[in-house]
């Protein structure tokens, strides 16, 4: 008997819940005939006409609620073990939270969950009194969805702006309150970025574009009055600002996949002073430090090199002077300066570490197989100390702070697991697989000690692979439903993101892109046959564009999985890069391709997992989106739904899960998340129990 059939033992009302109820019918999509043509090539969408922009589509949000329907009557026999999911995962969460305080200037600001909150609560505190800055519960209060994405203090300490979003399309609402009075005043400015500088009077924000969504005008508001100081004319940058560390000046920051242009403005000036021109492929980020600039460049670097450039030298790349040589083997991937020290984050062999450079050269040691660790806030370069965050699979989070004279390292608060959690329970591991191509690739992975049997434990396996994006090892407490019940959780850290180098990255887009899908593949046969899973009980799991990832493996690999969960997938991938007018697309010619040239348009369409669609069998699926998400559109995977619906040649599950209210990253709430995570897993422990 396998190990994961244990868990009936473990949920009351397991032998009701395993007597699956017939099955309700299946939504049938309506079939309209549309030809999309392109390069002489003519493809057949029938389900095109899901696709309305105004979201009010009587027939399209009734196809809706029919998936929706269906979805809960489908899992309606699992009822029990969602509730008993949902009441493990939320009771593992302390009633009550407080991050680490970081401060700035004469104030200490944190943010606390209380009792009975979905939301946080910000706050700064200066000299023991503490003022509330905003209560996300209060303001969410008459809200489906409500999002703060960010907020900043001014530079006298007297107003507080921010961006909150009440739709989830990433679409915020810029708002200013006194924070002495609590009021707030009467302007508002629609349609922002969650992006905010202060300098002086003078508040800086950027719209979005009103039809591709892309944050592209900055905008500054000084006295009442709205300035345009910078507009971003290609699609294909994404336009932010900030502060520098220096507080000396505002930083208007131009981004693509791999460029950056940099401009770099004050209260007093009135039109930005460009730090250097973009060029094709070649991406930088900067630190003001005294008289000098540091700049984190690619720059005849394909991994990245320190430079620096004095402050009135700035605009021409011939004045700047390496500080940290490029190195073949080492990803340089953050820094931060010190007036005593240099911190450099890097990336060797897969795994980020911290480096330290003062009287001495050292790293910071850390004693776990695979980990995440990042440079926390640092806001002092007179600061003696370094914080960093640091988790693994088997260690909640913690905030810990690095004495750089000593050399150790003292832990400031980890994140609390409500219950009877012992991290000594768990085992992680970290090992390489040789990909079809010869690649070695790396897993991670982690299980419960006294519930592993080689070859028995259904796997839960989980992978992203896109814009350069490292999937570290880090903990996540409502995993624990699973890693209880016998499962292994593993990552595979395919080509796309950048664990393994900046090539990592370029392996894994554009023309090379079919190497995320076939490292996904590869990796699942090699769990299996290292006996890490039971090959009957493999599961699959990917979002955004990850889902991307699980909508190709379902479509070459069905065999490998017993189930596959793919949230908010980008899986209409051709159709979607072929129209400017969706939100993003421009900004995704570089990521993807661009399928104007035929030869983007021909390895597109061959992995596209909506044009893919074949007539053969399919694993279990579950699918959710969101009717507001404007980075992969709600009709994506409603269309792919429907259309494997018509082919698939098996009776498996096919289920749609539609947030009616939210966009790509689903609920803001914590609780709402949580019962989002107890049907994911409740449909993945369910098909074991079943097996």
């Amino acid at each position: 008997m396998r190990v994961i059939l244990t868990v009936c033992i473990l949920l009351a009302g397991c032998t009701g819940e395993r007597e699956q109820s017939i099955r309700p019918t299946s939504p049938v999509a309506h079939t309209e005939r549309t030809v999309l043509s392109q390069h002489g090539h003519n493809r057949i969408d029938q389900y095109y006409w899901i696709r309305d922009d105004s979201r009010q589509s009587q027939r399209m949000l009734s196809l809706l609620e029919q998936e929706n329907a269906y979805t809960l009557a489908a899992m309606s026999h699992t009822e029990t073990l969602q509730a008993s999911l949902f009441n493990e995962i939320s009771s593992r969460l302390p009633s009550t939270n407080k991050t680490v305080p970081v401060r700035r200037g004469d104030y200490e600001y944190f943010e606390e969950y209380v009792p009975g909150g979905q939301y946080p609560v910000y706050k700064r505190s200066k000299q023991g009194a503490e003022e509330v800055l905003l209560d996300g519960n209060i303001l969410s209060s008459t809200h489906e969805y409500y999002e703060i994405g960010n907020f900043s203090v001014s530079p006298d300490n007297k107003l507080l702006a921010f961006a909150e979003d009440t739709l989830g399309r990433g679409q915020y609402r810029l708002r200013i309150k006194h924070i002495a009075s609590n009021e707030f005043l009467p302007e508002e400015v629609e349609g922002v970025s969650p992006s905010l500088a202060w300098a002086g009077d003078s508040l800086f924000y950027v719209k979005k574009h009103p039809q591709t969504l892309l944050p592209y005008q900055v905008y500054r508001l000084r006295a009442g009055q709205h300035e345009l100081v910078y507009s971003e004319s290609d699609p294909g940058f994404h336009t932010r600002v900030y502060t520098s560390r220096s507080q000396e000046y505002v930083v208007i920051s131009t981004t693509s996949s791999d460029s950056t242009e940099i401009r770099l403005l004050d209260a007093a000036q009135a039109t930005p002073l460009r730090f250097s021109p973009r060029e094709p492929r070649h991406e930088y980020h900067i630190r003001h430090y005294g008289d000098w600039f540091y700049v984190l460049t690619n720059w005849q670097a394909k991994n990245f090199r320190l430079m620096r450039v004095a402050t009135h030298q700035i605009g021409d790349k011939r004045h700047w002077r390496e500080v940290i040589a490029h190195r073949q083997d080492v990803l340089l991937e953050d820094f931060e300066i010190f007036d005593d020290y240099l911190v450099l984050m890097e990336r060797y062999q897969g795994l980020s570490r911290i480096r330290v450079q003062g009287e001495k050269d050292r790293y910071i040691e850390f004693s776990d197989p695979t980990y995440s660790v990042h440079l926390h806030a640092n806001p002092n370069p007179a600061s003696k100390k370094l914080r960093y965050s640091y988790t693994s699979l088997t260690r909640p989070l913690g905030i810990y702070e690095y004495d750089m004279r000593s050399g150790q390292s003292s832990l400031l608060k980890m994140n609390r697991v409500a219950g009877s959690f012992d991290f000594t329970d768990y085992e992680s591991q970290r090992y390489f697989f040789t990909a079809r191509d010869g690649t070695q690739v790396p897993i991670s992975l982690v299980y419960r000690k006294d519930m592993f049997i080689k070859d028995q434990n259904a796997g839960y396996i989980y992978a992203y692979g896109a814009y350069g994006r490292s999937t570290d090892a880090a903990f996540q407490a409502r995993r624990l439903s699973l890693l209880d019940r016998g499962f292994v959780v593993a990552i595979v850290h395919v080509r796309g993101g950048e664990e393994m180098g900046r090539q990592w990255y370029e392996d894994g887009r554009l023309l090379r892109k079919k190497n995320t899908f076939n490292d996904f593949i590869d990796g699942t046969g090699s769990l299996i046959a290292q006996g890490y899973i039971d090959e009957d009980n493999v599961f699959a799991v990917g979002a955004s564009a990850g889902g991307l990832l699980m909508g190709v493996v379902v479509n070459e690999a069905p065999e490998l999985f017993t189930g596959v969960v793919a949230h908010v997938p980008f899986v209409d991938v051709l159709t979607t890069m072929l129209d400017e007018s969706i939100p993003l697309t421009s900004q995704e010619f570089t990521e993807w391709g661009d399928p104007n040239r035929i030869d983007h348009y021909e390895y597109l369409l061959s992995y596209s997992p909506y044009d893919q669609v074949k007539a053969q069998i399919y694993p279990n699926l579950l699918v959710t989106t969101g009717l507001y998400d404007a980075q992969v559109q709600y009709y994506e995977p409603v269309k792919w739904v429907s259309r494997l619906r018509q082919m698939k040649t098996n009776d498996n599950l096919l289920l749609l899960d539609i947030d009616m209210n939210t966009g790509h990253a689903g609920a803001t709430d914590r609780y709402s998340r949580y019962r989002r995570d107890a049907l994911e897993y409740a449909f993945i422990v369910n098909l074991v129990n079943e097996s």
